[in-house]
């Protein structure tokens, strides 16, 4: 649906530009201000940055975050790796493990194409890239993944991790070169202990490094990896790269720390109302298949609605947003666009097929999300 209707208060849409609904819109400045801020941090505390691009999943964003100093990128997935290879990105960690063959034969293609790194947690892993490295004499950079507190995926941080480096790094055609860990269980911690969660995951990541360099391997890389814990974990001595995602775009799920808020997130989507059947309810053309499930203590509902923060996105069904609205709230009549920030960016980015990019209000670009759907 199109509509002109004039945007809430800090909307970043012109009320003249016409764009169909539901779009992801990105507000230019805020993106590249979002980039330079976090390549800034990086310089100021001697660490490397490695964005994940995740978030983005869109090559342009990623040549943005390399142009302000970032050393390379990270990925989840090889799908998303070979689309920013084929967009001649030439340096690129895999932040997952690597299982089975088909992957082994991907990864061992893409290595045609760039300096590929991988994550790693179990010897089974290693072992099947292991052999498939040494039948072809090759080699890769090989990052342990260690548990620091998240209880996901890696090996537990200390001597399970000590171990399991030193087991890998005696493999053929894998090159022990450093340790990660993702602070996701900082992430999700009350405000006021985030910040100790974060550090605390740090040293354990640290220490964990100078245990297995104590047995004659390197290990010139110590890398974290969150947006939330990024003004903490990579303060600790001895860490030397940070990964985070979130913060070229950011979202509602870090509202609560205090840190930024709706001027700093670059991404929203831009919804019509399209049904206003009762005085307290009304209907966005946005639903599940655009803003994703996902719920957050830093606000109620399923998305932020810019210039309304007390109107909730209550339920969802795949094409309807219904929004609880208070008995004073203005606007939401029919045909009134509304831009709603999504509770988690990246869930949301990868459904859609296109990012909206708009300088002062005006569209000025269209960015096709090339690694959307890249899941495998």
């Amino acid at each position: 649906m199109t509509a002109t209707f004039a945007p809430p208060v800090r909307g970043i849409v012109a009320p003249t530009e016409t764009i169909d609904t539901p779009t992801m819109v990105v507000d230019e400045t805020i993106l590249h201000r979002n980039i330079a801020e976090m390549a800034a941090l990086a310089k100021s505390l001697g660490v490397a940055l490695r964005p994940h691009i995740k978030t983005h999943k869109t090559p342009q964003i990623a040549r943005l975050q390399l142009a302000a100093g970032a050393v390379g990128i990270t990925c989840a997935k090889l799908g998303e790796a070979e689309v920013m290879a084929n967009a001649g990105i030439e340096d690129i960690l895999i932040a997952y493990p690597v299982v089975g063959e088909i992957k082994i034969r991907r990864l061992l293609a893409l290595m045609e194409r760039a300096r590929m790194r991988v994550a790693l947690d179990s010897r089974e892993a290693a072992q099947a890239l292991s052999d498939a490295l040494a039948a072809e004499d090759r080699a890769i950079d090989v990052y342990v993944e260690v548990n620091t507190g998240q209880d996901r995926a890696g090996a537990l941080s200390g001597d399970e991790a000590v171990a399991l480096a030193l087991d890998l790094a005696r493999m053929p055609g894998l090159h022990v070169v450093g340790v990660m860990s993702h602070e996701g269980h900082a992430n999700a911690a009350p405000p006021d202990q985030i910040e100790a969660k974060a550090l605390d995951a740090g040293h354990k990541l640290v220490a964990t490094a100078e245990a297995i360099r104590s047995h004659g391997l390197e290990l010139p890389v110590v890398s974290v990896g969150s947006t939330p814990a990024a003004a903490y974990t990579p303060t600790v001595p001895g860490v030397t790269e940070m990964r985070p995602g979130t913060y070229v775009f950011r979202d509602t799920s870090g509202f609560r720390y205090g840190i930024f808020g709706v001027d700093r997130c670059a991404a929203r989507i831009l919804a019509t109302v399209v049904s206003h059947p009762a005085p307290d309810r009304c209907i966005v053309d946005t639903g599940s298949k655009t803003l994703a499930l996902d719920k957050t203590p830093s606000h109620p509902g399923h998305g932020y609605v810019v210039g309304h923060e007390r109107a909730v996105i209550d339920r969802m069904s795949e094409e309807h947003g219904v929004v609880i609205l208070p008995p004073d709230e203005p606007g939401f009549q029919i045909g009134e666009r509304v831009e709603i920030i999504p509770n988690h960016i990246c869930p949301a980015v990868n459904l859609m097929d296109e990012l909206a990019i708009v300088r002062d209000g005006h569209l000025i670009d269209i960015w096709r999300v090339a690694a959307r759907g890249k899941i495998r």
